[in-house]
């Protein structure tokens, strides 16, 4: 049964493993640590199970975390980045929950920092609504909603930038703003014309 002779640190959080007194492989040092890997370890196919096992989850991970690095994700398009990466379904859901509890997933801080950010381009509720609901639940896209500024705020000031008529009324439609709103953006004039 081959058993491990050494492990020597390599910096960078990787670890060299060596088997029966010759080089066997450079792994993360969290690998190396959860699959419990020591000198005098038999590598019997339990052992190799379990690195098996932590070697994927370091690896989704990784993934998880280089698509983060970018810009703040919902768990939903981390768990397809996942699966388009081919990485195990219990691998996605151990590390979905891991990086969730770390903070560095989270759906309502997410939806509502794009929410602000929709808001701040000149989009409405029923816009911002649809772009949330992509990648967060429904009551996480309303819980974000309902912190933001209130749409006809939003509207007038869009109305009083552009003028009120028809083409910002047109405008202010294809940003996803609601009815009302759109009856205040056409003016006076048109609520008096028979």
């Amino acid at each position: 049964m081959p058993t491990i002779t050494a492990l020597r640190e390599l910096g960078r959080g990787r670890v060299a493993v060596e088997v029966d007194g010759a080089p066997w492989r450079e792994l993360p040092v969290s690998v190396v640590v959860r699959a419990e890997l020591r000198a005098g370890l038999s590598l019997d196919r339990p052992a190799l199970r379990l690195l098996r096992r932590e070697l994927r989850r370091a690896e989704a991970i990784t993934v998880a975390t280089r698509a983060l690095r970018v810009r703040d994700l919902p768990a939903r398009r981390v768990a397809d980045r996942l699966e388009r990466a081919a990485v195990s379904p219990a691998a996605v859901e151990e590390s979905l929950a891991v990086l969730t509890d770390a903070g560095a997933v989270d759906d309502g801080r997410f939806a509502a920092n794009r929410a602000t950010s929709l808001a701040e381009r000149g989009y409405g509720d029923a816009a911002i609504r649809h772009d949330l609901e992509q990648g967060v639940a429904s009551e996480v896209a309303e819980a974000a909603l309902s912190g933001l500024e209130p749409e006809r705020v939003r509207a007038a000031r869009l109305i009083e930038a552009r003028g009120p008529g028809a083409k910002t009324a047109r405008y202010l439609a294809s940003k996803g703003f609601g009815d009302d709103v759109l009856e205040a953006a056409f003016g006076a004039d048109f609520a008096n014309d028979p």
